[in-house]
């Protein structure tokens, strides 16, 4: 199947320029896409809330002749989607479990020497500035890219203050949580196939208070790029139904690192406060190791400098 040219494809692509009503079938298609492809357009409407012919009309946007060809499409890329379990049995059924340890892992060196090559420093650097200079920043994260926005998050903490953290099963309730974002604030929203509608509004929602927004994504093909000023790319390609997040993590680990060498007062002092509290309240015995050490904030290649 050709990835451009697919049904969840062509509504990232057109979502933007999409009609309120069509906005709202191609948010629930993409949160739904199992149930979706076996509604009629009249089921579909009535489970959204609008017409017969709403429904219809919106699989002409997408360029199918007529609902039951857009239909059919969908059905096609949920089988493909499903049919990945079976995929990964044709490849390494007869594997033996080092073989496939081998090559997962080979597939993720992958990913991240890609990411490596087509990374743009100038980018990094404006999301590095500009998470330094916002005065709240926000970051979202929904489904697989849960982890990385909580581990994101928790490391943002540290390094300074006012950082928040979205998380809502519905978008009604992130925008509850994002309600006083401004042009002063930044916003980080990460996510990669299958994209979530709900990061992509709550960015949509930022650029559209001025907020400066960042994206960590696979391609300049994203929709997240769509409402973002500063694009991260990280190569995300699955090696089975699970998505493949070592490039992303790396990418973030960086920037966090990064933000580490800009402010390492703020670190340590922060560090230090949490070990205070660590001791006063007995939260970790003695024999925790002390990793507020001067070598804490620096890097491989620093320290390899210092030796010389």
């Amino acid at each position: 199947m050709d990835y451009r040219n697919d049904t969840i494809s062509r509504i990232n692509d057109k979502f933007n320029k999409m009609s309120k009503s069509h906005k709202k079938i191609a948010t629930f298609i993409l949160d739904h896409y199992e149930q979706a492809a076996f509604m009629t357009a009249a089921k579909l409407g009535t489970t959204v809330g609008i017409s017969e012919s709403t429904v219809v009309r919106f699989a002409y946007c997408l360029g199918y002749e007529g609902y039951p060809e857009f239909q059919e499409a969908l059905a096609e890329w949920v089988k493909n989607k499903l049919n990945s379990v079976q995929k990964i049995g044709a490849k390494y059924g007869k594997s033996t479990q080092s073989e496939i340890l081998t090559a997962v892992l080979a597939a993720d060196m992958e990913n991240i020497s890609s990411t490596i090559e087509h990374v743009d420093p100038q980018a990094f650097e404006t999301a590095v500035e500009t998470v330094l200079n916002a005065e709240h920043v926000y970051i979202i994260g929904i489904r697989s890219c849960e982890p990385l926005a909580r581990f994101l998050y928790f490391y943002l903490n540290m390094i300074r203050g006012n950082v928040i953290l979205l998380a809502s099963t519905s978008t009604s309730e992130i925008f509850e949580q994002m309600i006083r974002i401004d042009e002063k604030d930044a916003m980080i929203g990460i996510s990669f196939p299958r994209y979530s509608m709900r990061t992509l509004k709550a960015m949509e929602f930022a650029n559209d208070r001025n907020a400066k927004v960042i994206s960590i994504t696979d391609t300049i093909h994203s929709p997240m790029c769509l409402y973002s000023s500063c694009n991260l790319m990280a190569r995300s390609e699955m090696v089975s139904i699970v998505d493949s997040l070592a490039a992303p993590l790396s990418l973030i680990n960086a920037l966090v690192v990064a933000l580490c060498l800009k402010r390492p007062d703020d670190v340590r002092k922060t560090l230090e406060s949490l070990e205070d509290v660590w001791d006063n309240y007995q939260v970790y015995l003695k024999d925790e190791i002390n990793f507020i050490d001067e070598t804490t904030l620096s890097t491989p290649l620093q320290r390899e400098r210092e030796k010389r």
